[in-house]
C-alpha cells in the first residue's frame, strides 16, 4: 500500500483568505487538525500585519497551540525578516513563495521574479545557518490571472535557479485554480526530466472542479505530497465567489477509498471541517462535508 503525505494548509493558506478571526479559534483548529492523524500542518505565516491582518498573531497563534510531536509543522515567510521571526519562534520548516509570472510577482511583492530568486538564495542561506530547510514554493506555476499560459520551461528554470541556491524541496502552487491534467503533466514531467530525485509538492485550487483530477494526474506521474485545506477553507482572491483549496477531507476520501494510506482519521478530520466552518461562520465547499465521507448509491 502506498503512502501519500497530505500537508494540511487551512490554519494558514484557508484562514488567510478569510475575514479575520480570533485567536482563541485558530489556535482550536490547529489543536483539532494535530489530533488527526494528519503528519504535516503549515501553521501560520510571519508576514507584515498591514499587509495581511488575518495572520498579525501568528506568533501568538504558535506559542499557544499544543505540538503534537508526530506532526511537522511549517511556516510561511516572505521575505528575510519574517524568516528571522519564524526561526525565533522555532519553527525549522519554512516555506518562501516567488511567482513563476513576473506580473504576478511584481503585483504580489513589487519586485520581478529574478529580484525575488536574488532574495530568497541569501534567505535559503540563512536558514540553513540555523538548522532550518527551506521549500520554495512557485506560485502560478500553471497558469496567470495575469499572462495566461505559463512556460513550463520557465518554470523549471526558476527549479533550477532555487535547487542551485541550496533549496531543500520545491512546491508547485495552482495559484487561481487554472491547472488541468495537461498542465500538470508538462510541468511535472519537464522538472523531473532535469531533477529527477527532487522532492516535490503539488498545491491545487479548485477554483475550476479540477483539483482531484489533477491529484490524480500527479499520482501517475509518481507525486506523493500534496497540500490541501480543510473544508475546502479559503478562497481564490482573483476569482470572487468561487472555491480555493482543494478540501482535504475530499482528497482523503478519495485516496482511501484508491487503496493509499494517508494516515488521516477521516472521522476526526470531518470534524475538524465542522469547527472550520464555525469557526469561518459559512458554509465551507467541501462535498465530503456535506454528503458524509460514504454516499449511497
Amino acid at each position: 500500500m502506498s503512502f501519500i503525505s497530505i500537508r494540511e494548509v487551512g490554519p494558514r493558506d484557508g484562514l488567510q483568505n478569510e475575514d479575520p478571526v480570533p485567536a482563541d479559534a485558530k489556535v482550536r483548529l490547529l489543536d483539532a487538525l494535530s489530533a488527526t492523524g494528519v503528519q504535516r500542518i503549515e501553521a501560520v505565516s510571519f508576514v507584515h500585519p498591514k499587509a495581511i491582518p488575518q495572520m498579525a498573531d501568528a506568533a501568538q497563534v504558535w506559542e499557544r497551540a499544543e505540538k503534537n510531536r508526530s506532526v511537522r509543522y511549517s511556516a510561511l515567510v516572505p521575505n528575510t525578516k519574517g524568516a528571522e521571526r519564524a526561526l525565533a519562534a522555532g519553527f525549522t520548516e519554512i516555506e518562501v513563495v516567488v511567482s513563476a509570472s513576473d506580473t504576478h510577482n511584481r503585483r504580489n511583492v513589487n519586485r520581478s521574479t529574478e529580484e525575488s530568486l536574488d532574495d530568497i538564495a541569501g534567505l535559503i542561506d540563512l536558514l540553513h545557518q540555523h538548522g532550518a530547510t527551506a521549500e520554495v514554493i512557485i506560485s502560478t506555476s500553471f497558469g496567470c490571472p495575469f499572462e495566461g499560459d505559463i512556460d513550463p520551461g520557465r518554470v523549471a528554470a526558476i527549479v533550477d535557479r532555487a535547487v542551485a541556491d541550496g533549496a531543500d524541496r520545491i512546491a508547485f502552487g495552482d495559484t487561481t485554480g487554472m491547472g488541468t491534467p495537461r498542465r500538470v503533466e508538462e510541468v511535472v514531467q519537464k522538472v523531473r526530466d532535469r531533477h529527477p530525485d527532487l522532492p516535490l509538492l503539488l498545491h491545487f485550487h479548485n477554483t475550476r472542479g479540477t483539483a482531484l483530477a489533477n491529484i490524480l494526474t500527479a499520482l501517475r506521474l509518481g507525486i506523493t505530497e500534496f497540500d490541501a485545506s480543510v473544508g475546502g477553507l479559503g478562497g481564490c482572491p482573483y476569482a470572487p465567489g468561487a472555491t480555493g483549496n482543494v478540501a482535504t477531507e475530499e482528497v482523503v476520501h478519495m485516496l482511501h477509498d484508491m487503496g493509499y494510506e494517508t494516515g488521516i482519521d477521516l472521522k476526526a478530520l470531518l470534524e475538524a471541517a465542522r469547527l472550520a466552518q464555525e469557526i469561518v461562520g459559512r458554509e465551507l465547499p467541501s462535498g465530503v462535508l456535506k454528503a458524509g465521507p460514504r454516499i449511497p448509491l
